[in-house]
């Protein structure tokens, strides 16, 4: 006998029928601010040869497919799955474009090092005015971005990435500005080098850990805050229980941490599913599913186990 229990579908909290049509045009009027200064940054970035600006507009490229990550999440959790196919809905598809995201962040910081390295002693004439003002643009963008998404982000865990990819490259925009400074005070154009490299070491242990969190999900690894064998012994503890098998307990997308167990018992299952609901909610598993086996049918059914 199985139970799901306790959970809800939104994203906006239990019950909620998804986000709202205003959130969802927020994040559009957010994503098309973004590509266009990212049009703005890469075209003057090649203009001038600036690798700073190009560093950044790399960021900025993540940003974009970030805030794009966000707005898909956000519409698929508001349209759902009916396709029968598709239990599970659209969730994963968050953590493969995570992945993705990773990936170009790293390929983005190979190529501003490998860059970097060329420039070493030969590094070229940089106009300051143009990076300076190019830069200031862009954090007004970020700016302004982050105010569009400030309060969505306290709700939403797809506008809360988004929106902490942008506050990432406001900081890039902060080093290119330094770095123009620098260009039109001093005439150190090796400033745009070293900014360029430093936006890019800045961006390496993000990306990893994107990738490491996404590989884990997608290797269906147990959540890092969820300690397996309390939970085991938890339910083990439980009043007519005696027995746990057949436990796993997995993250299906970010925020959405799911189990299934069987409980050998000889008491009122009932009684059993009651208490265990109790103990899988103190540990954040509200969506699980629980079966509840006689003594010699769990005695069965845990002989026969294969995964």
């Amino acid at each position: 006998m199985g139970v799901g229990h306790g959970h809800g579908h939104g994203t906006d909290g239990p019950g909620a029928p998804g986000p709202s049509v205003e959130r969802i045009r927020r994040m559009v009027a957010a994503l098309a601010i973004l590509v266009g200064f990212l049009v703005l940054e890469v075209a003057v970035g090649l203009t001038i040869n600036s690798l700073a600006l190009l560093a950044d507009a790399g960021h900025m490229l993540t940003d974009v497919v970030g805030m794009s990550m966000g707005l898909v999440a956000l519409l698929l959790a508001r349209q759902g799955s009916k396709a029968a196919a598709r239990t599970f809905g659209w969730h994963r598809a968050e953590v493969l474009t995570a992945m993705a995201n990773a990936v170009l962040l790293l390929g983005v910081a190979v190529w501003v090092l490998y860059e970097a390295i060329g420039r070493i002693g030969d590094a070229p004439e940089i106009p300051g005015v143009p990076l300076m003002l190019t830069a200031a643009a862009g954090l007004a963008a970020n700016v302004v971005v982050m105010l569009m998404l400030r309060a969505d982000a306290k709700d939403s865990l797809a506008v809360r990435g988004a929106y902490l990819e942008v506050l990432a490259d406001a900081v890039g925009s902060v080093g290119v500005l330094i770095a123009g400074a620098l260009v039109l005070a001093f005439g150190w154009t090796w400033a745009d080098i070293v900014v360029g490299v430093l936006i890019s070491l800045w961006v390496v242990p993000r990306a990893v850990t994107l990738a490491a969190a996404s590989l884990r999900i997608l290797t269906q690894a147990s959540p890092a805050s969820v300690d397996v064998e309390a939970v085991r012994a938890d339910l083990r503890a439980l009043p007519g229980v005696v027995g746990v098998h057949d436990l796993h307990v997995w993250t299906l997308t970010t925020g959405m941490d799911v189990a299934t167990v069987h409980l050998t018992t000889d008491a009122d299952s009932q009684v059993v599913l009651r208490s265990a609901k109790a103990v899988l909610d103190a540990h954040g598993l509200e969506h699980a599913t629980v079966q509840v086996e006689s003594g010699a049918e769990g005695s069965h059914c845990e002989e026969n186990l294969t995964w």
